[in-house]
């Protein structure tokens, strides 16, 4: 447990607009823990309070008298206890003794962004407190929503009380903050000291304070009353003093050492060993980009040249030529998480991080696969009973769905995944920027187990969970599934939350899936469930979405044309070719008159791959 300190309570905390909603969210909290505003989440930038709310609450609680196991904790520390408690085995006995706690106070908890281990253990967690109905308290720089790669379950959690912003305090509560520094230190300031002080732009309640101390040692180490007109020069960030005689010779004076300085420099560095005259120039020429070179200078201040000082060198350099490359893909798929990529792709020493940050934000801003087209619902305003037909055309075009989720069934192999398919292209017409996820039970389960494989769970709930609507086919199998049935759960709840919608098909009703687990049953069974048996459907009107296929490409090289894997149909004349090929001939085809197309290469430039020889036999030759 962190150490908190005795002068964080309520009552040496001034209170005024800026923060008056987060001190009394704050003491409800400590007064009737776990009953209102629970988590509490609190938000400001740094030196405005935070800190000294979260010991306010601790302080209470103790001193009330009722037994209650309280911790408070910064993310920084809680990352060195999981850390040591993952090295020793015993990350299970963390868990529960988190678990069990009363008060669960957490400071920083932006520091969570980049630490997969630690938000599954917090998500953990914050699931057994509030089943339990403990008090949760989080503290942060920034809202839930603002914290880069925060797992989307989390930020559901941490959204799930109440947010409170404290903001910079106005001038009267700085007056006041002044006055109770000076009086809790013993001391006291000439009439007007405090208003002077409290007029300066600082960016927080720290540097106010910092200030303060600074006024009040000039006044017991000098033996001097400051007055009003004496603080501004004092203690304003921007202000600088008219420059004395002095000084300008000292300017004089440092600038002629600065020129000496760089002659003996060059003369220094003309006699560098070349070994380190090498680091040195790559380094510099790093530096200049904005990359951390910790490594080579450490290198450049070895004694003697290190043996594989020539392979840390290319290595170093291949890492930066990674980094540029990672940091111009994620800037091609917009990445949502800029804070997080900003130091990774500048230090070649977390290349690895770097990497992994770029798998999640592929995993992120992958498309989901595009509707088949098809007929929408007025197409099939003749197939289907009305009631079913009425229900899914609310859910895809009204503002706000009255019927969510919609769970369609039939005996019938496509009845009702042809309605679901016409539901998703009517919304499409409604909705146009709207995400639409069609899935199989089973295309999800196996989408799920890729993302475990490849790391990237995180990035990939939160993918789903930021669609408009999801429409998944063959529910019935959910029964058939284990850890899909739970992530489908969460799914399904964080999409309520927001609003989205969610459409569903079976072979059977709710009632009769065996082995769904209850709570998904009774969601499914809380919005309307219809039995849609249909009549004669137009042909692909079952069909959900298109199929993914990848272009196919060739690597080019100086001498040509290395060669394809593929078999490649070349077009039967130059009027197939469109415009915005190359000069060869080579560019993208239209297929089947759609804007997607194929890759075809210039005739002159293709090689054909035969995997068996005597297929393609004309003629032996003698």
């Amino acid at each position: 447990m962190s150490e908190l300190d005795p002068k964080f309570t309520f009552d040496t905390f001034v209170v005024g607009p800026a923060n008056r909603l987060a001190s009394a969210a704050a003491r409800r909290a400590a007064e009737s823990p776990g009953v209102s505003y629970n988590p509490l989440f609190l938000y400001s930038p740094s030196g405005l309070g935070k800190s000294h709310i979260l010991g306010a609450i601790a302080h209470q609680l103790e001193s009330s008298g009722a037994p209650s196991r309280i911790r408070y904790q910064t993310l920084e520390g809680y990352l060195v206890e999981l850390e040591s408690a993952l090295e020793a085995g015993e990350g299970d006995r963390l868990r529960l003794e988190y678990g069990a706690l009363d008060i669960l106070l957490l400071d920083d908890v932006q520091f969570l962004a980049g630490q997969p281990e630690a938000q599954e253990m917090i998500l953990t967690t914050l699931d057994s407190l509030a089943t339990a109905g403990a008090q949760i308290v989080l503290a942060s720089d920034r809202p839930p929503a603002e914290i880069n790669g925060l797992d989307a379950r989390l930020v559901s959690r941490f959204s799930g009380g109440l947010i409170v912003d404290i903001a910079p305090p106005e001038f009267e509560t700085r007056v006041a903050i002044i006055r109770r520094k000076v009086e809790a230190q013993g001391q006291t300031v000439e009439p007007g000291v405090a208003e002077a002080l409290a007029r300066v732009p600082f960016k927080n309640v720290r540097e106010l304070g910092g200030a303060l101390n600074r006024i009040l040692a000039v006044q017991e180490l000098e033996g001097r009353r400051l007055q009003a007109e004496d603080i501004p020069p004092l203690v304003e960030p921007d202000h600088e003093p008219p420059a004395s005689p002095e000084s300008v010779v000292d300017e004089a004076l440092s600038s002629f050492l600065s020129e000496v300085s760089g002659v003996l420099s060059e003369v220094f560095q003309d006699h560098e060993e070349p070994w380190r005259r090498a680091l040195r120039e790559v380094a510099d020429a790093a530096e200049r980009e904005g990359f951390s070179t910790r490594k080579l200078r450490g290198l450049i201040r070895s004694d003697t040249a290190p043996a594989d000082w020539t392979e840390q060198l290319e290595a170093f350099r291949r890492a930066v030529t990674r980094l540029r490359e990672i940091e111009a893909e994620l800037t091609r798929r917009g990445n949502p998480w800029p804070d997080a990529a900003s130091s990774l792709v500048r230090d070649p020493e977390r290349l690895d991080d770097a990497e992994s940050l770029l798998l999640s934000v592929r995993e992120r801003t992958r498309p989901f696969p595009a509707l088949a087209a098809g007929p929408t619902l007025n197409e099939l305003a003749d197939a289907y009973p009305t009631l079913a037909l009425k229900a899914a055309q609310q859910l895809a075009s009204a503002e706000r769905a009255q019927y969510n989720p919609l769970f369609f069934w039939s005996t019938r192999e496509n009845g009702a995944r042809a309605l679901l398919a016409a539901t998703a292209r009517s919304f499409r017409e409604s909705f146009p920027r709207g995400t639409v996820a069609v899935t199989s039970v089973e295309g999800f389960a196996e989408d799920f187990i890729r993302a475990l494989s490849d790391g990237v769970a995180g990035a990939w709930r939160e993918r789903w969970w930021t669609i408009d609507l999801l429409l998944v086919d063959g529910t019935q199998v959910l029964a058939e599934t284990e850890r899909a049935q739970d992530e489908f759960f969460h799914l399904f709840e964080a999409l309520k939350r927001r609003g989205a919608r969610v459409l569903l098909a079976a072979d059977r009703p709710p009632s009769r899936i065996e082995g769904i687990d209850e709570r998904l049953r009774s969601r499914f069974e809380g919005g309307l469930v219809l039995e849609v048996e249909s009549g004669a459907l137009p042909a692909g009107a079952d069909e959900l979405v298109m199929e993914e296929s990848e272009p196919v490409r060739a690597e080019v090289e100086p001498s040509g044309w290395r060669g394809l894997a593929h078999d490649v149909e070349t077009p039967a004349d130059d009027s197939s070719v469109p415009a915005g090929t190359d000069e060869g001939g080579a560019g993208w085809r239209a297929a089947g008159g759609g804007s997607e197309g194929i890759w075809v290469p210039s005739r002159e430039r293709v090689v054909w791959a035969w995997p068996r020889m005597e297929e393609r036999l004309v003629e032996e030759l003698e």
